[in-house]
């Protein structure tokens, strides 16, 4: 079983200043007992890298699916690679939501992204009308089966449990549907990609996660860490989360 994974998406957040954050949480949690992840805007991926030291990973928040080519405004995973990055967010529902990014998409994206030799971290979830109409395990299985190709392995895959309804609302499901849904997910991954493979892969949880609420969801079996908004701007916020996180890594 892999490390226990702390991860920070900082969206559209961040300019240099912002770094301060970032070796504030090199110093303090250097040895966290947990692996620590930071995805900066892609403006701060190649400072961030250089100046993270080994204790904290880095990586990109999105990567097109072809290596290269006349796509303006876009990142290839080959260009995340060569900045510093050892991971990526695919299939956030914001760029789901936002971009119209299908299954099949992130699919696309994820092979590109395993060619480049990055662990990709695969976001699911349902909206709130899912949740209420009780689709909420149908979706996600309909989510992973099209978003995580073949081969999946925990070098190559993460994947970020995110009831949409949730993410930055300060609503949280309960112990209990987070605990379904993330052992409906291990079930799926052993079933489709083996045991050996499917019990490796980390599944994080995601959705207004604070330091309030950490330790508690970081008891539910099958949650294997975080992958945390807006609480992980300031080491002040992300620092506590990553400490329980550790704690629970025993």
């Amino acid at each position: 079983m892999h490390r226990k994974l702390a991860a920070g998406n900082w969206k559209m957040n961040g300019t240099g200043a912002s770094l301060a954050e970032v070796e504030a949480l090199a110093a303090d949690h250097a040895d966290a007992g947990c692996e620590v992840l930071i995805c900066p805007p892609a403006t701060l991926l190649s400072r961030m890298a250089d100046m993270a030291g080994p204790g904290i990973a880095i990586g990109g928040q999105d990567c097109h699916a072809a290596a290269g080519g006349a796509h303006t405004g876009d990142i290839s995973a080959a260009m995340l690679a060569d900045a510093g990055a050892h991971y990526v967010i695919l299939g956030h529902s914001e760029r789901r939501a936002d971009h119209g990014e299908t299954d099949a998409d992130v699919h696309a994206k994820a092979q590109a992204a395993w060619a480049a030799g990055l662990t990709t971290v695969i976001c699911v979830g349902e909206t709130l009308d899912d949740r209420e109409g009780g689709r909420t395990l149908d979706v996600v299985h309909t989510q992973i089966a099209g978003s995580v190709p073949n081969g999946a392995s925990p070098e190559r895959v993460v994947i970020a449990y995110e009831p949409v309804w949730a993410i930055g609302t300060g609503k949280v499901p309960t112990l209990d549907q987070i605990g379904e849904v993330h052992g409906a997910i291990r079930a799926q991954l052993d079933d489709t990609f083996g045991t050996a493979a499917g019990t490796g892969i980390r599944i994080l949880y995601g959705g207004s996660v604070k330091p309030g609420n950490a330790a508690e969801i970081f008891g539910v079996a099958d949650v294997d860490g975080a992958l945390v908004g807006g609480a992980s701007l300031k080491a002040a916020d992300f620092g506590p989360i990553i400490a329980a996180l550790g704690a629970s890594d025993g």
